[in-house]
């Protein structure tokens, strides 16, 4: 009866330094989850940001609207016959 207390106690102590130290363990798997989650999240970002574009390009590929509103506000460009005022606080 003995030697089997012995033998589950050391197979307890070789499960526990698996568990807390050898590869694989814990804090290594959290430390995995919390960057997978991270990555998740970035992914979500990119995602939104290149259905923003998608959109975009689709808008300039199909009307002169799009590239007007472009021209007007990333090069401040105006209409012939068109009065610019520029407001300074």
């Amino acid at each position: 009866m003995k030697p089997v207390v012995i033998l589950l106690l050391l197979l307890l102590v070789y499960l526990q330094y698996r568990l807390l130290i050898g590869d694989g363990n814990l804090p290594e798997v959290i430390q995995l989850g919390n960057e997978v989650e991270a990555q998740r999240e970035e992914n979500i970002r990119l995602r939104e940001r290149n259905d923003a574009l998608d959109a975009e390009v689709r808008d300039l590929q199909q009307g002169l609207d799009a590239i007007e509103e472009h021209a007007r506000e990333d090069l401040g460009m105006v209409k012939d016959g068109e009065t610019f005022y520029q407001i300074v606080e």
